[in-house]
């Protein structure tokens, strides 16, 4: 029997773990971290210094493991199913290899596992393979609480929505009826440009949390070109993005 605990680290930054991440962490058996492509080895390495500070003289193992790549040549949806299937598959490897016996297995998820993330999606496939396996989850800050906090602005407008949408939809579908406020997730590409940019304000922000944290707001239509150099800039140095964005119609701005 496996006790799976998928436990939110928010943006990465140690500081920002919960009481109960850390102390599900220290009451793992064992950890799985992540390998993936070289150009994020520094996702790695920041998953390592959380457990090297959590982890200080608890008898937690940490083993890592290779994360599979996803297509980028066959259709998005079949793409992701195609690449979930692989994850399992690394996953049961793994545990096989370093928790044969079962017990508690822990995973260390950006964010917040149930807030587009796919973590929960997988432990499903394993399940579905015939593998016992119970689930927990352990909340962490998501990337929308670190945009509004650093901006110092509410996620809502009083007694208004909010829609959570991502890059992908809104390149494709445009601006969603009826909404008031978009809050913007997994843009590889700025799909924000694609929208009528008149009367529209934006909050975004990169590395949230992480010491080279970026914030640009201000209106769409003065600020969409200066993120798209500083975000090409930042992936330049680093090698990688995570990014997301408040979106409002100046309309509906109090």
């Amino acid at each position: 029997m496996i006790d799976l605990h998928l436990i939110g680290i928010g943006t990465g930054n140690p500081d920002h773990l919960t009481r109960a991440a850390e102390q599900a962490m220290r009451g793992a058996d064992l950890i799985l971290l992540p390998r993936k492509r070289s150009e994020t080895s520094d996702l790695l390495d920041l998953r390592r210094t959380i457990c090297a500070q959590v982890l200080d003289g608890a008898p937690t193992r940490v083993a890592e493991f290779d994360l599979p790549n996803r297509a980028t040549d066959t259709p998005y949806l079949d793409a992701v199913n195609d690449w979930h299937d692989a994850i399992s598959c690394a996953w049961a490897a793994a545990i096989a290899t370093h928790l044969p016996h079962g017990g508690r297995l822990a995973l260390l998820v950006w964010g917040d596992p149930s807030l587009y993330d796919s973590t929960l999606r997988i432990a499903d496939r394993l399940r579905h393979d015939g593998l016992a396996l119970s689930v927990t989850v352990t909340p962490g800050i998501t990337s929308l609480q670190a945009l509004t906090a650093a901006h110092a602005i509410p996620l809502n407008l009083l007694g208004a929505a909010v829609t959570i949408t991502t890059g992908r939809r809104l390149r494709d579908h445009g601006w969603p009826p009826g909404a008031e406020t978009l809050a913007v997730m997994l843009d590889a590409g700025c799909a924000f440009e694609t929208l009528d940019n008149s009367g529209v304000e934006i909050w975004w922000g990169a590395y949230l949390g992480m010491p080279q944290q970026a914030l640009v707001a201000g209106p769409l239509s003065t600020a969409g070109p200066l993120i798209r150099t500083r975000r090409a800039a930042l992936r330049a140095a680093h090698g990688w993005i995570m990014d997301t964005y408040l979106l409002r119609r100046r309309s509906v701005i109090p």
